[in-house]
């Protein structure tokens, strides 16, 4: 790909501070609650697909799909990837415009897609965008094609406590704890080890960028957030709107998700948990992948999305290749069965990676 092996002389940044990356666009667009949403673009015509960023601070939409963008716009789909409120160059010149909570982040997708005139499109999301995409599929199932999810949490579908890195037997780094972030490059670059396996895939570029924009986010905010206050409603009664129990499990919308086996941030047991209890969605769990997969491996898992997005399913070929899950039965509507059918479920194997590893090969 020639955004992941394009030289660093030849990356630079933009004058919005935005590394630049040929093929993908900076974009502004006014929505109807007046504010002014930044997303970056790729692709002119085809289906339209909605990509939600992560949620640590510095994440916007080029820090968490530039390998993807353009990849798709380049092969049939219109590709947006807005900065979503409280991040990136998303619009800091009213308090109500920083909201970073979930109703206040379903609403802005909405504003967003409306205002673009996109009535249907697929969907995916990373870390804090996964939740926001698996929120909005609750609220605004209608508008939603597919849904392709990356490394996040499910809501309230799953009612033990999430797992801790200290907690995963596939993590390399169990014993990680999250530095935060304190305005500063050296705290960006540490924090981008809890969600990046591939360190080369770590630019130079990628941390100012980062930097710059998690700070103009933080003066306008006044300073740092609790990470707890963008996932989850602490009102009872507005929790209820976006309540996942009983009710993701239940939807016709073609899912998939893909889990790092090596995710750092959240290990990729509570991916185990979600698929667990939603029947109704295919995960993938692929090897030498963390917390940003799309990052640590960019031609598979922009194949994956390629295919899913174009027909309903993944090949068997790219199936394997991703880490199709083995933990139940491969649903034929969502991976191409192959001659011979299936193979059997294995899920006694996904212990640690040694004995999944193991069971696999044979």
């Amino acid at each position: 790909m020639q955004e992941v092996s394009q030289a660093v002389a030849e990356r630079g940044l933009t004058e919005e501070g935005i590394i630049n990356i040929p093929g993908l666009l900076s974009r502004h667009v006014r929505l109807a609650n007046g504010s002014l949403a930044h997303y970056m673009t790729s692709g002119e015509t085809g289906p339209a697909v909605i990509l939600l960023h992560g949620g640590i601070e510095g994440s916007s939409g080029t820090a968490g799909f530039r390998f993807m963008c353009t990849m798709l716009g380049a092969n049939g789909f219109r590709v947006y990837a807005p900065d979503r409120p409280g991040f990136g160059l998303s619009d800091v010149s009213k308090a109500e415009y920083l909201d970073a909570g979930p109703l206040a982040q379903i609403e802005f997708v909405k504003q967003f897609a409306d205002a673009l005139g996109i009535d249907k499109f697929h969907l995916s999301g990373n870390s804090a965008g996964c939740i926001m995409s698996i929120y909005f599929l609750m609220v605004h199932p209608e508008r939603v094609l597919s849904a392709a999810v990356i490394a996040g949490l499910f809501g309230d579908i799953v009612e033990t406590p999430t797992i801790p890195p200290s907690g995963g037997k596939f993590t390399e780094n169990p014993g990680y704890v999250s530095p935060g972030f304190d305005g500063t490059k050296e705290s960006m670059f540490a924090l981008m080890n809890g969600i990046i396996y591939e360190q080369k895939a770590v630019w130079p570029e990628l941390i100012e960028m980062r930097v710059r924009q998690a700070n103009l986010q933080r003066d306008a905010r006044g300073g740092p957030w609790h990470s707890r206050a963008i996932l989850t409603e602490q009102d009872p009664d507005r929790a209820l709107v976006i309540s996942t129990k009983n009710r993701l499990n239940r939807l016709s919308i073609p899912m998939i998700c893909m889990y790092g086996l090596q995710d750092v941030l959240i290990p990729v047991e509570n991916g185990f948990n979600q698929e667990d209890r939603t029947p109704n969605i295919q995960f993938f769990y692929p090897d030498e992948c963390g917390h940003q997969g799309q990052t640590d491996q960019p031609e598979m898992f922009n194949q994956v999305f390629l295919e899913f997005f174009k027909s309903g399913k993944v090949s068997w070929e790219t199936a394997k290749w991703a880490g199709v899950s083995r933990r139940r039965p491969i649903n034929p509507d969502l991976v191409e069965e192959p001659v011979g059918g299936f193979p059997k479920p294995v899920p006694e194997a996904y212990v640690d990676y040694p004995t999944l590893t193991a069971a696999l090969a044979d």
